[in-house]
C-alpha cells in the first residue's frame, strides 16, 4: 500500500512538473514588445542596448533589433503583468485569439519588409532606399505625361493609349529629373494592387516594368507609340530586366536584376501591348540629397508622415 501511494504521488508530481513546464513555456512565448503604432513583436527574450532593443523573435527564431523609441514601454509592462495574472483565464485566451486574427489581417495590409519598417496600410507605389546607412521607404508619385497632380494617389488607374492611325506619338514627362532619387543602384519597388476592383483583379500581377528614360532638355522621354496605317499599334521603350514577385496580401515586389546606371527611370504598367500613360518616375543617384517624403524605421513604421502619405487618385477618362 505505501508503495502504491508512493507511485501515485510520483505520478502526481510528474504531472504537476510537466504542467509547470508548460506554464513556463506559455509565459515565455507570451512576451511581447508592444509598439507605439499598436502592433507588437512576439519574442522569447529581449534586452536593451543603448537606444536599441535586441530580441529573439518567437516567430522567426532569430535575433533582431529595433529602435528603443518605437516601443510603448508602459503598454509592454502592463501586458506582461496582465498576462501573468490571467494567463489561464478563458477571457485572456479569447483576447489573444482576437489579437492574433487582427494582427494577421494587419500583416496582409501592411507587411513588414524589414525589422520596424512596414508598407503603409493605404497602399501606393514605394521605393526601398538607403540613406546614411538607414533603410527608408519613399512614395513614388504618378506622373501623367508631364501633368503632375498633387491629389493623385499611387494606386493603379487604367488609362490606355489610343493613338490616331498612321502616326507616331512620343510619351514624355516634364522636368529633367524626378523628384525622388534612389541612393542605391538596385532599388526594390513595392506596388499595391486593388484586389477589390474586379477589373484590376483580372489583370496579371506581373504587368509592371522599369523603363530607362531619355532626358531631352527639360523633358524625359518614356517611349514611342507607333501606329501603322492598317491600325496595328506597337510601343518601344528602353525596358530594364527585372524580377517581379507576388507578396501576401495586395502587394507585389519589383526589382532590377542588375545595378542601374545613374540616370532617370520610371515604373510603367503594361496593359497587353499598350502602356499606361501614367507612370511612376524616379532617378538613381547615390550622391543625391535626402528625399523629403522618405520615412524609415525610426518613424512610425506603418503610418508615414502626413507629407509622405499617398493621396487619393482622381479618376480620369481613358484616352
Amino acid at each position: 500500500m505505501p508503495r502504491l501511494l508512493w507511485s501515485c504521488t510520483s505520478c502526481l508530481l510528474g504531472i504537476l512538473f510537466l504542467s509547470w513546464l508548460s506554464f513556463l513555456s506559455a509565459q515565455e512565448l507570451a512576451k511581447r514588445l508592444i509598439l507605439k503604432d499598436g502592433s507588437y513583436q512576439s519574442c522569447t527574450q529581449y534586452e536593451i542596448k543603448g537606444d536599441r532593443v535586441r530580441y529573439l523573435s518567437a516567430e522567426r527564431g532569430e535575433w533582431e533589433e529595433l529602435p528603443k523609441s518605437l516601443v510603448d514601454w508602459p503598454a509592454t509592462e502592463k501586458y506582461e503583468k496582465d498576462r501573468a495574472a490571467g494567463a489561464s483565464l478563458p477571457e485572456a485566451r479569447d483576447l489573444d485569439q482576437e489579437l492574433e486574427a487582427e494582427r494577421a489581417e494587419e500583416a496582409l495590409r501592411s507587411p513588414e519588409i524589414l525589422p520596424g519598417l512596414r508598407l503603409p496600410k493605404d497602399g501606393g507605389v514605394l521605393l526601398l532606399d538607403s540613406f546614411h546607412e538607414g533603410a527608408q521607404l519613399v512614395p513614388l508619385e504618378q506622373n501623367d505625361s508631364g501633368h503632375l497632380d498633387p491629389d493623385r494617389k499611387g494606386n493603379i488607374l487604367r488609362a490606355t493609349v489610343n493613338p490616331i492611325a498612321g502616326n507616331k506619338q512620343i510619351i514624355e514627362i516634364k522636368g529633367g529629373h524626378a523628384r525622388v532619387q534612389s541612393h542605391v543602384q538596385t532599388p526594390t519597388i513595392y506596388i499595391s494592387l486593388d484586389s477589390h476592383d474586379p477589373e484590376q483583379a483580372a489583370l496579371p500581377f506581373d504587368r509592371f516594368k522599369i523603363v530607362r528614360l531619355q532626358t531631352k532638355g527639360d523633358k524625359r522621354v518614356v517611349g514611342d507609340v507607333k501606329t501603322a496605317v492598317y491600325g496595328k499599334v506597337s510601343q518601344e521603350g528602353n525596358f530594364i530586366p527585372t524580377t517581379i514577385a507576388r507578396m501576401k496580401g495586395d502587394w507585389v515586389k519589383l526589382s532590377p536584376t542588375a545595378n542601374l546606371e545613374n540616370g532617370e527611370y520610371a515604373v510603367v504598367e503594361m496593359l497587353g501591348q499598350e502602356m499606361n500613360l501614367m507612370v511612376w518616375d524616379f532617378g538613381v543617384n547615390p550622391n543625391a540629397g535626402p528625399n523629403p517624403t522618405a520615412w524609415g524605421a525610426e518613424l512610425n513604421p506603418a503610418a508615414p508622415p502626413q507629407s509622405a502619405k499617398p493621396k487619393e487618385l482622381k479618376k480620369r477618362d481613358s484616352q
